[in-house]
């Protein structure tokens, strides 16, 4: 998160509750600041900024930013801007729902709260023309190629979506699961080849100017978060929730968790890793990247408003597809409400960012203990879930 506008997202804040069009706009003027630094002649990394701050984010964004730069006479004409969101929102429902349709796993109703139940995820796409939206909708067509077995294609969505925000590095543990399991050591490294070279041939003008700077600054991962505008931990002290062991410890959660789902859910019963290195299979895909982004979520140093996206649409299949005998489904509705909840508090209390982490224990305990994912009556089944 960039620092230094505080001010300014609570003067975003106020408007959000009786105002639209020109004044919802969030980053969009630092956006297409950043862009029209590209646009005359700056390829160094460490001179583009906007209002918001400096430049953070990977090449893709700012091409993906600069062609809408171009469609919003040069980023002036806002409600424009928000008309190709709203377009973008509703190419997110399609993707999602054809994951959705190929697993067959989730309850029809559910989709109506997809669509409907959440003012959060309507204000981020349609109204505050964030990159998050962006990101996650190149996210989800991967996700879709993948189901089709176009491996290729889908890494190469996959990476593209990595370039216009880190935040789908989230999905990177699962997807190189999954070319392990499906290709083995060998036949995974041209895929995950596919994803390192379009980052290099993307930020090529970037890196021939000052490779460090756009190493620095696109790729952050020490990036600092403001306690302000925290989601998740707001009954923390500002000193710990700002403090580098946190920062370590939620690391080391993270990490150890993903190796937990990796060796004891991931795969077959009684199918060693190193079996599956050696005889790859096709994997349930959409368990895998949906889980190993959800751990992420849950161990992340801040969630800030606009991260909702990053697995709003994710959350029904991990609440319905594994499903827990002791989570009915009034008590899955109930879950999605207070994460709903949560997010729109604002600004976040204690007990919000509590309800928050209780519900997401409530889920990564439902998918720890619910069915195991890959059953062995079922490895040869057509379907990818």
């Amino acid at each position: 998160m960039k620092t230094g506008y505080s001010d300014r997202r609570l003067a975003w804040w106020d408007a959000s509750h009786g105002k639209h069009g020109e004044d919802t706009e969030i980053d969009w003027k630092a956006y297409m600041a950043e862009v029209e630094g590209v646009i005359n002649g700056t390829y160094d990394y460490t001179q583009l900024r906007g209002d918001t701050g400096p430049l953070v984010y990977p090449a893709g964004f700012v091409y993906i930013f600069m062609g809408l730069y171009y469609a919003t006479s040069r980023g002036t004409d806002i409600r424009m801007a928000q008309n190709i969101f709203a377009v973008l929102y509703l190419a997110t429902l399609l993707l999602v729902f054809l994951i959705y349709h190929q697993t067959c796993k989730v309850p029809p109703f559910v989709f109506f709260f997809m669509c409907c139940a959440s003012y959060r995820v309507h204000s981020i796409f349609v109204l505050r023309l964030f990159n998050d939206p962006v990101a996650m909708v190149l996210l989800f067509l991967s996700i879709n190629l993948l189901l089709a077995q176009r491996w290729g294609w889908g890494c190469c969505f996959f990476s593209l979506a990595v370039s216009v925000k880190m935040n789908v590095l989230l999905f990177a543990p699962g997807l190189l699961f999954l070319l392990l399991t499906q290709f083995g050591f060998r036949g995974a490294l041209p895929k995950l080849g596919i994803c390192a070279g379009l980052q290099v041939v993307l930020g090529l003008p970037f890196l021939l100017e000052n490779p460090i700077g756009y190493l620095s600054r696109s790729f952050d991962l020490g990036r600092q978060f403001l306690f302000h505008w925290t989601v998740n931990w707001r009954f923390l002290p500002e000193a710990l929730f700002l403090h580098r062991a946190f920062h370590l410890a939620l690391l080391t959660a993270h990490l150890t968790l993903l190796l937990l789902f990796a060796l004891c859910r991931w795969h077959r019963t009684g199918e060693s890793i190193l079996s599956l290195l050696r005889d790859p299979s096709k994997r349930k895909i959409v368990s895998t990247l949906f889980t190993s982004n959800f751990i992420g979520i849950c161990f992340s140093r801040s969630l800030h408003y606009q991260f909702y996206v990053w697995y709003f649409h994710t959350l029904p299949y991990l609440l319905w597809a594994m499903p827990a005998r002791w989570l009915t489904h009034l008590l899955r509705l109930l879950v999605l409400g207070l994460i709903e909840l949560s997010w729109n508090t604002y600004p976040s209390t204690s007990c919000s960012s509590a309800a928050l982490h209780i519900c997401h224990a409530v889920i990564l305990l439902q998918l720890w203990l619910g069915p195991q994912p890959f059953p062995k009556s079922t490895q040869h089944s057509k379907k990818a879930h």
